[in-house]
């Protein structure tokens, strides 16, 4: 018997991720689509982890977080962008960056409300808002460059407007915000309610000796902003689903209610080995240098290839322009790329609501040097 069930989702299928992931096991290719590294995490961290484990530190852990970890973040955030803030009643621990999000734009989007997303965009931001009841009032922005044009966007700003959602380092796009667009951002939402969702999940992947512009930085911003930051990113533990997010008290209290009903509590004896962890800020210092190094070779690889390469400033990811190489849509080469040359890769058309074809892949660089040799000799071939 069928049931007539109305989707909240109807234009959501699987995931690209998933598809592309699944294509990449069936045809043996190198994966270099789902973005999560291809190689171990630091072992002193997986053995903190053991130790808690073993002290019986394993039942629910408070709601907010477990305080000695919100005490390092805390000192985290002093120390790199200058900001004092209240660990208590300022940070929250979340069951990674994707349930942050969901959990704030739930607090925070009423049925009717208007969000601002840009383009290439995280392909979760969407699907919230439309779960909550908001409709998603989209900035696309095209390569080359991927400016922002804030004139545009102050004329986007109506009285629905309830949030904007920001994403530097940006997935896929690989560009940064500079101080001149928080700036005009700033200068954009002052005297208004808009809430500010920064999504800075690759705040220590940042390339070419510049400077992450976080939403902390910017006293106007924070005063109506949620930041939401991830351990797995910045660690390589993308299976722990560990992150946070900090924000005004008078934020965080509406986040932490809707936190205590879709997660409650998140992975207490990793929240201690996070805190322990952080005591060296050398393990989040030179992540940027060590991805830097994984940019350049796989670009170097791909040095005899027919892609053009679209800077990287940020994340794990590379976006290669395929145009001179083929005119098929994005999706179809990406596919053909994965079947027949053994590498897989995500399109970019995938990161936009609408169905203009875009000819860009993206793909993910956090691999051994000799996976990344590899998938540069076969798209070289081509």
């Amino acid at each position: 018997m069928t049931h007539n069930i109305p989707s909240k989702l109807p234009r959501t299928g699987t995931s690209i991720f998933a598809v592309m992931s699944a294509l990449a096991n069936e045809y043996n290719a190198v994966n270099l689509s789902q973005g999560f590294p291809g190689f171990d995490i630091d072992r002193q961290l997986i053995d903190l982890v053991y130790k808690y484990m073993k002290k019986g530190l394993n039942q629910y852990a408070p709601m907010p977080g477990v305080p000695v970890l919100s005490d390092a973040i805390a000192r985290k955030v002093q120390d790199i962008y200058g900001r004092s803030i209240d660990a208590r009643s300022e940070i929250t621990i979340t069951a990674g960056a994707t349930q942050a999000l969901f959990t704030v734009i739930s607090a925070f989007v009423h049925r009717g409300d208007e969000v601002i997303i840009f383009e290439p965009a995280y392909d979760s931001y969407a699907p919230a808002v439309e779960l909550n009841g908001g409709k998603c009032v989209f900035v696309p922005l095209e390569h080359p460059g991927y400016k922002i044009d804030w004139d545009k966007v102050a004329g986007l700003i109506s009285g629905k407007t309830r949030m904007i959602i920001t994403n530097t380092p940006n997935n896929p796009g690989g560009f940064v915000y500079t101080d001149d667009d928080m700036r005009r951002l700033s200068s954009l939402l002052r005297g208004t309610d808009i809430i500010l969702l920064s999504d800075e999940v690759y705040e220590h992947i940042i390339f070419d000796g510049l400077e992450h512009q976080s939403v902390l930085k910017y006293d106007d911003l924070y005063d109506r902003s949620i930041a939401v930051f991830s351990f797995g990113k910045t660690f390589h533990a993308t299976g722990w689903k560990v992150g946070y997010t900090v924000a005004p008290d008078y934020l965080t209290k509406e986040i932490r209610k809707v936190h205590q009903f879709n997660v409650f509590a998140v992975n207490t004896p990793v929240q201690y080995a996070l805190a322990e962890y952080l005591q060296d800020p050398e393990h989040y210092r030179h992540v940027a240098g060590f991805y830097e190094k994984k940019r350049n070779a796989f670009i170097r690889y791909l040095e005899a290839s027919r892609f053009r390469i679209v800077p990287a400033r940020g994340t794990y990811f590379q976006l290669l322009d395929y145009s001179e190489i083929s005119d098929m849509p994005a999706f179809d080469f990406a596919r053909k790329l994965t079947v027949e040359t053994g590498v897989a890769s995500i399109p970019v058309t995938s990161f936009y609501h609408d169905d203009k074809n875009r000819p860009l892949l993206r793909f993910c660089f956090a691999k051994e040097e000799e996976t990344l040799m590899k998938a540069g000799e076969l798209l070289s071939a081509l």
